[in-house]
């Protein structure tokens, strides 16, 4: 693990960052020498390349010992000031392969171009018809739940409105309820019993035997209203009988 770091670290370093200081250097000179710009660009040009196959080609033999160092060792062959091997490997292995094959190589990127664009093209499109549907969706959701929401707050106040209606009669059948029975107990309580007054005769002693009987029939009409309790006539017709008696003569 820590070799494969080292390894990686100075492939970094001296495939990319030392190489990309040095062709900054070209660019940057006053008399830029054309030979020197086209060998930097040859070494980018293989670099590219080698970032491309290597992604295939490390499934299939980065198992190989020494692989990692034998990258490294390739970089530094290639832009290094004794070998320059990049002019050989362009000119013997890359150029010819590209240049074979060059028309292809257009056709194909064209035609991947067109097929990305329409890839766009129809991504895009079924992306603002989704955006769009889910759109209109959320409002018609946010639609219904507000209506939910009214006919909600609608319903608890016909509720709260039918609950105080029916607390209302039933206090007012209690209240009728309660009033009923003393109207019936006033209805039934029996009218009040006429006072009997007895009769405050002048007569100390009975002198005629009518006088007793009137005085005893008197007195068994006053007992006989006494008991039924309803018949204030009939002691008073017993007071005018009472009255003819006394007014008669002996």
């Amino acid at each position: 693990m820590l070799g494969d770091f080292i390894t990686r670290t100075l492939l970094m370093l001296l495939g990319y960052a030392y190489p990309a200081f040095e062709c900054y250097k070209t660019v940057e000179k006053n008399k830029v020498e054309i030979d020197e710009l086209r060998f930097w660009c040859q070494y980018w040009i293989i670099v590219a390349m080698l970032s491309v196959t290597e992604r295939i080609a490390d499934i299939f033999i980065s198992w190989l010992p020494m692989y990692g160092e034998m990258k490294l060792a390739f970089i530094i062959y290639l832009w290094f000031p004794k070998t320059k091997g990049t002019g050989y490997v362009y000119e013997v292995l890359l150029r010819p392969v590209v240049a074979k094959h060059e028309t292809d190589i257009d056709r194909k990127l064209m035609e991947l171009k067109a097929m990305a664009w329409d890839l766009v093209a129809f991504y895009w499109q079924h992306c603002a018809n989704f955006g769009q549907t889910t759109f209109v969706q959320m409002l018609q959701f946010l639609a219904a739940q507000s209506s939910r929401m009214s006919s909600r707050g609608s319903s608890q106040k016909e509720e709260e409105e039918e609950e105080e209606k029916e607390g209302e009669g039933s206090q007012d059948s209690s209240s009728q309820s309660r009033s009923k029975p003393t109207r019936e107990s006033s209805k039934k309580r029996p009218p009040a019993t006429p006072t009997t007054t007895t009769i405050n005769s002048n007569i100390s002693q009975p002198s005629n035997p009518k006088h007793v009987q009137v005085q005893a029939v008197d007195g068994h009409l006053d007992s006989k209203a006494g008991e039924d309790g309803d018949s204030e006539s009939q002691l008073h017709a017993a007071r005018l009988r009472l009255r003819r008696s006394n007014s008669r003569p002996d």
